[in-house]
């Protein structure tokens, strides 16, 4: 565990060119559509006002259209030193730069060093994150009223896939790993917290899963 959650192991897959690739994306095309059903869930449930904790939030778009839709602030965690630059930028660009605090943060062992907000969301964390029953636990005990993950479906193809990736990882000597988690367990782990599961949606590449309290 320790080497698949060293900074430096997600630095390498997480680097300066995939940062500049999502914030390049992210001003061609907006939102992904499995960012937009976690985006819709969320603001269908009221977000007028509210607190937002986002773990591994990357260059922040989900952040900025979450503030424009009316969330009062943002607090992200990385564990990934890359993004900062794109992100800060993204916030410049659209405003939002005051609003945001960016921390480094593994939330899963130190969550005693983070405070609650009223939403939290997790876009494509927990596959990459080993030890899914400590992050998500320490997710759902940080949600006030809502939580909304991703996570990629359990089929033979996404299986081979990250079985072939983790592979050629290896070879190379990369500590980084991708996870295909049992989706019934982890939303299992997040009902332990006290969450209500309220929403699914079940896309070819991402899964998300809506919680309210």
């Amino acid at each position: 565990m320790a080497d698949c959650c060293d900074p430096g192991g997600y630095d390498k897959v997480f680097g300066d060119r995939f940062a500049n690739r999502m914030a390049r994306r992210y001003r061609r095309r907006g939102l992904s559509r499995t960012a937009r059903h976690m985006v819709g869930y969320l603001v269908d449930r009221g977000i007028g006002g509210a607190t937002v904790l986002e773990i591994g939030g990357g260059v922040g778009e989900i952040q900025v259209e979450l503030l424009r839709r009316g969330a009062a602030t943002v607090t992200n965690l990385e564990i990934s030193t890359s993004y900062e630059d794109q992100a800060g930028e993204l916030l410049r660009e659209s405003g939002m730069d005051g609003r945001v605090e960016r921390r480094f943060l593994d939330i899963a062992q130190a969550p005693d060093e983070i405070e609650p907000a009223d939403i939290v969301v997790l876009h494509r964390v927990v596959c990459c994150y080993p030890d899914y029953e400590h992050l998500l636990e320490a997710a759902g005990s940080h949600a006030r009223r809502l939580l909304v993950f991703s996570h990629p479906p359990p089929n033979v193809v996404v299986r081979t896939s990250f079985w072939i990736e983790n592979f050629v990882r290896r070879l190379r000597g990369d500590s980084f790993r991708a996870f295909v988690h049992p989706p019934a367990a982890m939303v299992a782990v997040v009902n332990d917290t006290g969450l209500t599961t309220m929403y699914q949606h079940r896309g070819l590449s991402w899964h998300v899963v809506g919680f309210a309290r």
